[in-house]
């Protein structure tokens, strides 16, 4: 599990079972999604800041990437979002890319330390 669990901002008035059911849902995509440089999925690496799910279902994504020249900045949101889109039920995803607050690595899972040998 990410150092920061997936926050929601957005008030639901979504059942919180049903909510949590689908957030499962949005993480397994999400750890579907793989930086091409580095072998750990972006979940575990930190790069998701936060997904807000509407009553609608709609999907909001802040993320970033472990650096602003990251080879694959300009495809990762579409990745995010294509992944996204493969979960049942999801209505319309919006992925946007942030560097505030910029990624370090104290971001990453104990999963990802691990699978980095930075411990």
């Amino acid at each position: 599990m990410n150092a920061e669990p997936l926050r929601t901002e957005i008030e639901s008035a979504l059942p919180p079972e049903q909510l949590e059911a689908f957030t499962e849902k949005l993480v397994t995509a999400l750890k579907s999604v793989f930086d091409p440089e580095i072998p750990v999925d972006i979940y575990e690496l930190g790069l998701i800041y936060k997904v807000d799910v509407a009553d609608n279902w709609n999907v909001i994504v802040d993320m970033t990437l472990t650096a602003p020249g990251c080879p694959v900045a300009g495809e990762m949101p579409g990745m995010v979002k294509s992944a996204l889109e493969g979960v049942e039920g999801i209505g319309e995803v919006t992925v946007n890319m942030t560097f505030d607050p910029p990624w370090t690595p104290e971001r990453m899972s104990e999963e990802a330390k691990l699978e980095l040998n930075m411990f």
